[in-house]
């Protein structure tokens, strides 16, 4: 995964190879070196990549730069388009991170994301507006140990 001359196969199977989680969090994406990054939004993060929704085609095999700026040290990875459908008005687009470290690091990611997501139900559900460290603290306790190992 980690060789960028690697082609994508012909037909990538997008059944998922590694459990997914919803994220709906920031994401910004850079196609060519030096261009200024698009914002997107992820749609879900898993330890292998991730996959968003774009206005724009991705072709297969392309090279991306993926950046998370909503964690502390933002994400960042490279990562390669391994599969693209028609959404909406747009496509969704799922990436596979080509570094092995990258891989393990978007495992703290997704559990940010999970963390974040969390928060968001309990002030939608409940009505209680907590803080991150109130939200992690109670997601823990609560889902830490029902969350898939890497």
């Amino acid at each position: 995964m980690a060789d960028d001359a690697a082609a994508p196969a012909e037909r990538y199977n997008p059944r998922r190879t590694f459990i997914r989680h919803t994220a709906g969090v920031p994401l910004e994406v850079t196609c060519v070196p030096g261009s200024p990054a698009s914002t997107r939004k992820s749609v879900n993060v898993s330890t292998g990549g991730l996959s968003f929704v774009s206005d724009e085609h991705h072709a297969l095999g392309a090279i991306i730069q993926v950046r998370i700026p909503t964690v502390d040290p933002p994400f960042e990875a490279r990562a390669r388009v391994v599969w693209i459908k028609p959404e909406g008005d747009g496509y969704c687009v799922g990436v596979e991170f080509l570094d092995a470290n990258d891989a393990f690091r978007s495992r703290m990611v997704e559990q940010v994301c999970a963390i974040e997501q969390y928060r968001g139900e309990v002030l939608e559900n409940e009505g209680r507006d907590l803080t991150q460290q109130e939200a992690a603290a109670e997601w823990i306790g609560r889902f830490a140990g029902r969350f898939p190992d890497a």
